[in-house]
């Protein structure tokens, strides 16, 4: 799933929403600051959630994409993750070979530089009811895949914050998607479970969690 496909059969196409972690690393997430993990090792939960888009006439809006992997080591260094995907069972033919395309790095953009440099194996790819849940307010983001993903997050607050605002950075060195000029929002997990595609973590709640949108276009690789 990592070789990459001819940008001749691909459609110009454009997709952008939001994108969340739960992962086993203290909170706040190191590999978005480009470091190693806690304890040099992550299990990890990415959840997208597609707000708009297209992929050439083909709409893409309300689509979700799943990612679980696990890793050692820095993965902004030379640290390679396992992961498997779950695509949303609800889209049609032609948005399923959209999302295979985009998310596993054939269709350009940020997943074609992201998937040969990063990814040492996908261990599988299925099509699966999901629900994604993000609040406008961002005070809470969640999701499930039918019984065998339940993982949820919510904004860090500590002793000293003014709860009307979100602890937020920009132009974070490890954006897991890709360079940004938006908003991380840095967050704690509210407890992450999942069985699948040879990984099962039960990770507890206060673990890291971050919320950051993306926009992504192709078939070129910016």
């Amino acid at each position: 799933m990592t070789e990459q496909t001819s940008v001749v059969n691909i459609p110009d196409w454009h997709i952008a929403g939001e994108w969340f972690d739960v992962c086993s690393c203290n909170s706040p997430c190191p590999c978005t600051f480009a470091q190693a993990p806690t304890n040099n090792h992550c299990e990890v939960l990415w959840a997208y959630r597609i707000n708009s888009g297209h992929y050439g006439g083909v709409p893409m809006t309300g689509l979700y994409v799943v990612l679980l992997a696990g890793f050692d080591g820095n993965l902004w260094d030379e640290a390679k993750l396992d992961c498997g995907f779950f695509f949303d069972a609800k889209a049609n033919d032609t948005q399923r070979e959209a999302l295979v395309n985009i998310f596993t790095g054939k269709a350009g953009s940020w997943m074609s530089q992201f998937v040969p440099a990063h990814v040492r194996q996908v261990n599988g790819a299925e099509f699966a009811d999901i629900s994604v849940e993000i609040d406008s307010d961002l005070e809470r983001w969640s999701v499930k895949v039918d019984d065998r993903v339940d993982a949820s997050g919510k904004p860090l607050y500590g002793p000293t914050s003014d709860k009307s605002k979100l602890l937020q950075s920009f132009n974070p060195p490890g954006s897991e998607v890709g360079p940004t000029d938006a908003p991380v929002t840095w967050g704690k997990g509210t407890g992450g479970r999942w069985t699948a595609f040879g990984f099962e973590q039960n990770i507890p709640a206060g673990q890291a969690s971050k919320h950051i949108p993306f926009d992504w276009h192709g078939p070129d690789r910016s």
